[in-house]
């Protein structure tokens, strides 16, 4: 069996009156993420390392943010999708380790939540995906609540063709 891991990393500015999507659940918030499709940061860094372990480029080069196909996209979508390449590309999905780094809100009450949801969309069992948050003690981009970046790594197994 071949085994292959991938790693992920997101940002996305955040700015007054948008609504707040983050792994997969709308969180109640002031401020939400700015982007092309609704910039769920946590899911876009899943799928870059689930593309990065199957060796398929990046979530930019398969939902590129200049296509008015993906403006305003759920990011679940784009997470189902990026599993069916992985899983058409002969691996299937083992694991998702992921981590957010966001100053505010708290999102430790949410995290259930995204577990859930991450793992219905991924086809997994809800043990097989971690989500964990920190803050950076207010240091830098995510700490001055300008932004929020996310990180994933995942495993992925297939057959040794």
């Amino acid at each position: 069996m071949k085994i292959r891991t991938g790693f992920g990393y997101d940002v996305h500015k955040l700015a007054d009156g948008i609504p707040f999507w983050l792994g997969g659940i709308k969180i109640e918030h002031t401020k939400g993420a700015v982007g092309h499709s609704d910039a769920d940061c946590l899911l876009h860094a899943i799928c870059d390392a689930l593309l990065g372990a199957a060796a398929k480029r990046d979530i930019g080069y398969w939902f590129p943010d200049n296509s008015d196909e993906f403006k305003g996209i759920d990011s679940k979508i784009l997470l189902a999708k990026t599993c069916h390449i992985v899983r058409e590309a002969g691996y299937e999905i083992s694991n998702v380790d992921s981590t957010i780094c966001l100053q505010k809100p708290k999102i430790k009450d949410y995290i259930p939540a995204m577990q859930t949801t991450i793992a219905e969309v991924m086809g997994l069992d809800v043990d097989d995906v971690s989500v964990k948050a920190t803050t950076e003690e207010h240091l830098g981009f995510t700490g001055r609540e300008e932004g929020i970046a996310a990180y994933a790594t995942v495993l992925i197994t297939g057959k040794i063709y």
